[in-house]
């Protein structure tokens, strides 16, 4: 007999072999009906799979997003199936799930796919599925599968191959599919009750632009017909938010393919915004005790050959730059905790001085995949909101703390309000990863898990996610639309200080190590600027926006008038334009809706007689006649009144 732990703490006895549907079958057949996959021990393994020694499980159904995952796995493995019975010959590489579905990179042996054919791809999906064939497990030598997989005649299989060790490679079977892979997959195709082909997309053999070209399939299934149908709503609301569309249509941001793909170019309304951005976590910083540091956008070769990310990112990296002098090398900068480390360094510092806090705008360059630059989400250079604070060991979680302080004035203030803190920790069977002791990495594993605790954050565990050179803390956000997105992160790093010797004199008046806590409340600001575009839809707050007002004057005789009143509101720091142009009122207002300007303002004959002007805001309409000081100071209180209620904590 094992003993089976649930998730309540309970502990009941089972025969040796006894798989996890088995265990759910026994608490209820209702449950077993949902179950897709099951955590035992803290890995995901089939239901079906037996369990031989004592363990803890958990039951994984469509509500956890480890059983979603397993779910959009196993459906990759149901549309290569029906790939394979529509496109005869076809190869694949690999088919991971997504936060939202799955795709599978194929080869199509010549043979084209277009949007044409994604109905009859999705037909046969539901005609396999509706067989309800059983995902069968199988482990196999690597011998075996080598000679399996030369008889197909896979080359795309074998060089997966080359990289697996014998002893853990297996096959799944669904049907009249075999596919090599580690798993886990849902009992049966016949959970599958909806699918659908999103997209088709080129992806270079394992992300090489040397290699062939792929065709990345992307898709998705549901278990019920009505959960598709919401999520196709959904798309269509988020194609209305893109942000690459609405960055367009704003007058925020382009792109040049004579400046290089993945640069933006920020137009002058992007860059008002992004300003305020700025000036919003300056003034927060300078508030923490931060102090400004500006550091250049090229470095030599050596410093980061010191830090450690040469070695670990280098061959990724832009190519160095060569000088006329021989054997010197520059490097784009890929991040700037190396020359802040620098800048401790330039004084000696005392442990009263510490902690020490660095921040700067800092842009930084990483060579991004042609196929993987997505509008601001993915780009080759980006402005980190970057800051390095330098402390001693008894200072770590009091800083740490503060640092989640100020990304929770973030979140507040942009009305962020679904997240999760992921602890991000080792891989404990990958050590070549990291670099650094064990004793200083549990050391920062732990300073970051009292503070998320003490914080009383909603916290997820992820091994393996960690930086090269410490665990981190990062903040994962749901959108307006329940999307996910990476954006702040706080990270603790006792190797870098080691690397490039830093130090100070403590009270014994020896010399000690700092601790460095690396921090970014946004990110990168290109990142969040589109997050937060297609998160508002542009709607973005009154003190951030670009234009707060346009003013709209009835005819060409109100022009000296309009501009009067912006003059009068500029006084007030109040931004806007006048919208001059030879049209009707009433496309001028429709045209401004359109932009998403909070106030439109009209002016005519009435309003310059009485020195007013009338306000109509935006998808509310008319709200009034107002002297232009008046409206100037209620959208002063507007502001202030909602900036204070979001921020408060």
């Amino acid at each position: 007999m094992i003993k089976i732990t649930l998730p309540d703490g309970s502990i009941r006895e089972y025969e040796k072999g006894t798989t996890s549907l088995q265990i759910a079958q026994s608490i209820s057949e209702g449950l077993a009906r949902n179950v897709l996959a099951a955590k035992v021990n803290n890995e995901v393994w089939d239901a079906t799979r037996p369990i031989s020694s004592d363990s803890s499980i958990n039951l994984l159904t469509w509500n956890d997003a480890l059983g979603k995952e397993t779910m959009w796995h196993s459906s990759a493995h149901i549309m290569a199936e029906a790939l394979e019975a529509l496109y005869p010959g076809v190869k694949f590489w690999v088919g991971p799930p997504l936060e939202n579905g799955f795709y599978y990179d194929v080869d199509l042996d010549g043979q084209t796919l277009t949007p044409d054919d994604f109905e009859k791809i999705e037909q046969k999906m539901l005609e396999l599925a509706r067989q309800n064939n059983t995902y069968i497990r199988k482990e196999i030598s690597k011998s075996d599968a080598i000679s399996y997989f030369k008889e197909k005649d896979d080359h795309y299989k074998l060089d997966l191959l080359e990289r697996l060790d014998d002893g853990n490679i297996t096959l799944y079977t669904q049907g009249n599919f075999t596919d090599l892979c580690r798993g886990p997959h849902i009992p049966t195709t016949g959970f599958i009750k909806a699918a659908k082909i999103l997209n088709i997309a080129g992806a270079y053999w394992k992300g090489d632009e040397k290699n062939k070209m792929l065709t990345r399939i992307y898709g998705i299934t549901f278990p019920k017909d009505k959960d598709l149908k919401e999520y196709l709503v959904l798309l269509e609301e988020a194609k209305k938010r893109d942000h690459r569309k609405l960055g367009k249509e704003l007058e925020l941001f382009t792109f040049s393919e004579k400046v290089g793909l993945g640069l933006p170019l920020w137009l002058p309304k992007g860059a008002m915004l992004r300003e305020r951005l700025i000036q919003f976590m300056q003034k927060a910083q300078t508030k923490a005790g931060y102090l400004p540091v500006v550091t250049p956008h090229i470095a030599l070769k050596d410093l980061y050959i010191c830090s450690g990310h040469y070695e670990k990112y280098g061959a990724d990296s832009f190519q160095p730059i060569k000088t006329p002098h021989e054997g010197e090398e520059f490097f784009l900068k890929p991040m700037n905790c190396p020359h802040h480390c620098e800048i401790y360094k330039s004084s000696p510092k005392s442990y009263k001085d510490l902690p020490v806090r660095y921040a700067e705008f800092g842009t930084v360059y990483r060579y991004e995949q042609k196929g993987e630059l997505h509008g601001l989400t993915r780009v080759r250079g980006f402005t980190q909101d970057d800051a390095h604070l330098f402390v001693r060991p008894d200072q770590v979680k009091e800083e740490f703390c503060k640092v989640i302080d100020l990304v929770m004035h973030v979140f507040n203030a942009l009305d962020f309000k679904d997240y999760t803190a992921q602890i991000s920790l080792r891989d404990p069977d990958n050590g070549a990863k990291y670099i650094g002791s064990d004793e200083n990495w549990k050391l920062a594993e732990q300073a970051i898990i009292e503070s998320a605790a003490e914080k009383g954050l909603r916290t997820v565990t992820e091994l393996g996610e960690a930086a090269f050179y410490g665990p981190k803390l990062d903040f994962m956000v749901k959108d307006a639309l329940g999307r996910k997105w990476q954006l702040g992160t706080i990270q603790v790093d006792y190797n870098l200080p080691e690397r490039f010797e830093l130090e100070y004199t403590g009270s014994d008046n020896l010399k000690h190590r700092p601790v460095m806590i690396h921090r970014a409340p946004f990110g990168s600001l290109e990142r969040f600027i589109a997050v937060l575009i297609e998160h508002c839809a542009g709607n973005f707050p009154l003190w951030l926006t670009p234009d707060q007002v346009a003013i709209l004057p009835i005819s060409e005789k109100y022009n000296d008038y309009a501009q009067n009143v912006l003059n009068l509101l500029s006084n007030f720091d109040i931004r806007g334009f006048v919208d001059d142009r030879n049209e009707k009122i009433g496309k001028k207002i429709r045209d401004n809706e359109i932009k998403k300007i909070p106030f439109m303002l009209v002016v005519g004959e009435k309003e310059e007689a009485e020195k007013t002007i009338a306000v109509r805001a935006r998808s509310k309409g008319d709200i009034g006649s107002f002297t232009p000081e008046d409206f100037a100071n209620y959208v002063k209180e507007l502001i202030e009144s909602d900036f204070k209620q979001k921020t408060e904590i």
